[in-house]
């Protein structure tokens, strides 16, 4: 936590859409990262989750 007792997103992992690497902290542009994960081990699998998401999106929607 940081001292305004918001989760400390600054330290945690992005995944970097534009090279396909795992960051930590502020790397990169907004808009090339996606996150942020608390782990190295789940921004490795940011593809996967944002596949699995959008399918259940749009699954959800078609039913609507």
């Amino acid at each position: 936590m940081s001292l305004r007792g918001r989760p400390d997103i600054e330290h945690k992992y992005w995944y970097n859409l534009a090279t396909g690497e795992v960051e930590q902290g502020f790397v990169s542009p907004a808009s090339d990262r996606v996150g942020p994960f608390d782990t190295r081990a789940e921004a490795e699998k940011a593809l996967e989750v944002l596949r699995a998401n959008s399918a259940k999106w749009a699954e959800e929607e078609a039913d609507d």
